[in-house]
């Protein structure tokens, strides 16, 4: 047992507890977490490290998802399966993520993916994301959300549908996607109503969560021509916006006054806008250095 093996398997943890969570702070946390329990154990005779560390994590995640929906925190849906509290994003200049954000998005899983995750079970999501996302077998599954194997698949299966179903295909193209997102701000600086609605997905999607400490903590939006009725908004931010990639995707934040207000994610499928989503909880942004964003182009 060393410090330098559980370092080796350090990014993959941290993944994998950003996937269970949603959330940066707490995904830390789980690592930690599984580090006090790997010095704690004997692992001399563990054959696959990386296996059992994951399942360590795992456990700690699953124990923090039931004691989050046991306390009741907040609404984890609307009742359509559309969250109205956004995770965590991962934001990055145009120039790319940093090696340790790398990590976390090796899976290329975007913002409105963990956005839909946040409305799973507990269960089904432990499924979902050790299965589908890190190949975890359900033999392997199946002790930790205490079912048989069979049933570990039906739990993956299901969730999978709900994904499918609420969590649209982003295209791979990341130049295809900027064109749209683009095309969003430039017809939103213009004020240009029909502008906005052709590049927006006629079922858009569009989420926003303030916080606590606002007065409308959460907006929810939905079709092309109600959230184009918000341009006025965006016609007001539009000086502030500077590109950056969130979740790996084409994205956004607003810089006011030297600090960051939002961030903007994207989905783009076949080149129109299908969701967005804002986050501008001031206690979850002060973390982003807004130096580190260019001036988008006037």
């Amino acid at each position: 047992m060393s410090e330098d093996d559980f370092e080796r398997h350090r990014p993959h943890l941290r993944a994998v507890a950003y996937r269970m969570l949603g959330s940066l702070t707490e995904a830390d946390d789980a690592v930690q977490e599984t580090w006090l329990r790997y010095q704690r154990t004997d692992t001399a005779a563990v054959e696959n490290l990386a296996g059992w560390l994951t399942t360590v994590v795992s456990r700690v995640c699953l124990n923090l998802l039931r004691a989050r929906a046991t306390r009741a925190e907040e609404p984890l849906d609307d009742g359509d399966g559309v969250s109205l509290r956004l995770p965590d994003p991962i934001v990055s200049p145009l120039t790319g993520p940093d090696p340790e954000q790398e990590a976390l998005l090796a899976d290329s899983v975007g913002l409105a993916l963990q956005v839909v995750l946040d409305t799973l079970s507990p269960a089904e999501r432990l499924a979902f994301v050790l299965h589908d996302l890190f190949a975890v077998p359900f033999d392997e599954v199946a002790p930790l959300v205490e079912r048989t194997p069979e049933a570990a698949r039906q739990l993956a299966s299901r969730a999978r549908r709900r994904v499918h179903d609420a969590a649209p295909v982003p295209d791979a193209d990341l130049a295809r996607q900027r064109v749209a997102v683009d095309a969003f701000y430039a017809a939103a600086r213009d004020g240009d109503f029909d502008a906005l609605v052709s590049v927006l997905d006629p079922e858009v999607v569009l989420r926003a969560d303030g916080g606590a400490s606002r007065t409308r903590p959460t907006v929810l939006l939905r079709g092309a021509r109600t959230v184009a009725g918000q341009a006025a908004t965006a016609q007001r931010l539009s000086t502030y916006v500077r590109p950056a990639l969130v979740n790996g995707a084409a994205g956004a934040v607003v810089v006011i006054a030297g600090r960051v207000f939002a961030v903007m994610a994207f989905t783009v499928t076949e080149g129109r806008i299908a969701a967005i989503d804002v986050l501008y909880d001031p206690a979850r942004l002060d973390a982003i250095d807004p130096t580190a964003f260019a001036v988008a182009d006037a």
